[in-house]
């Protein structure tokens, strides 16, 4: 009797808001039964979008995949500065809101190109082997260095009512969108936070052809939906 071949490939999964990435690769695991899998560039779990799954060998390529550009909506929401800078967060302030959508194009240009950017404290990156979202929530605060970080594209949608604005956003590996909003909201005076995030690209993988895990489970053959390496 032949053995099958180990599963090897790409499952290109619509992230659902409430999930943190590692949940969506451990559901990923079960739904496959596979041993080995991994995720290209981390979603918070408040944000939607495209979350590449990679299968057995194909894990590999995770690295590569999450160094590529990425694409996003966001949600601005003027008038409000949280301690994790999207709307999740404890709000620190709260400001009245005078500002025009011109204002903000003219705003958006200073984010565009290649930037610095500090990172937040509500992030995984480590300062002394401490994860800093940890020292966040023992309530300390740590000196951050600035990235380089390149943001393409930057572009202003629908205002969606007196504070909230759709933002495009085509960046690098390492952009934090959230502090992005939180920086163009203090370069305008009035403060910003992130009210919405969806990835819609990633390393090649697009909402086009991403499925949701309510595919994946009602699927016959879940491993029919496995993109090819």
């Amino acid at each position: 009797m032949t053995q099958a071949k180990p599963l090897c490939g790409f499952l290109n999964v619509l992230k659902p808001p409430g999930m943190s990435s590692a949940q969506v690769v451990g559901c990923v695991r079960r739904l496959l039964g596979v041993v080995k899998a991994g995720h290209a560039g981390t979603l918070d779990p408040m944000a939607t979008g495209v979350l590449p799954v990679f299968v057995g060998r194909a894990t590999r390529a995770v690295q590569y995949a999450a160094d590529g550009e990425k694409e996003y909506r966001a949600v601005l929401r003027l008038g409000t500065v949280t301690d994790t800078q999207d709307v999740t967060g404890t709000v620190l302030e709260r400001r009245p809101v005078s500002v025009t959508a011109r204002e903000l194009e003219e705003a958006l240009a200073a984010f565009r190109g290649d930037i610095l950017q500090v990172p937040p404290m509500y992030s995984a990156l480590k300062v002394e082997g401490k994860k800093l979202y940890e020292l966040a929530r023992k309530g300390r605060e740590v000196e951050r260095k600035p990235r380089p970080i390149t943001v393409r594209e930057l572009e202003l949608g629908r205002q969606l009512n007196g504070t909230d604005f759709e933002l495009r956003v085509v960046c690098s590996k390492g952009t934090y969108v959230r502090t992005l909003c939180h920086d163009v909201g203090q370069a305008l005076g009035c403060g910003g936070t992130m009210a919405a995030l969806r990835r819609t690209r990633v390393a090649g993988f697009g909402l086009d052809r991403a499925v949701t895990l309510e595919q994946v489970q009602a699927a016959d053959d879940p491993t029919a939906l496995l993109l090819p390496v």
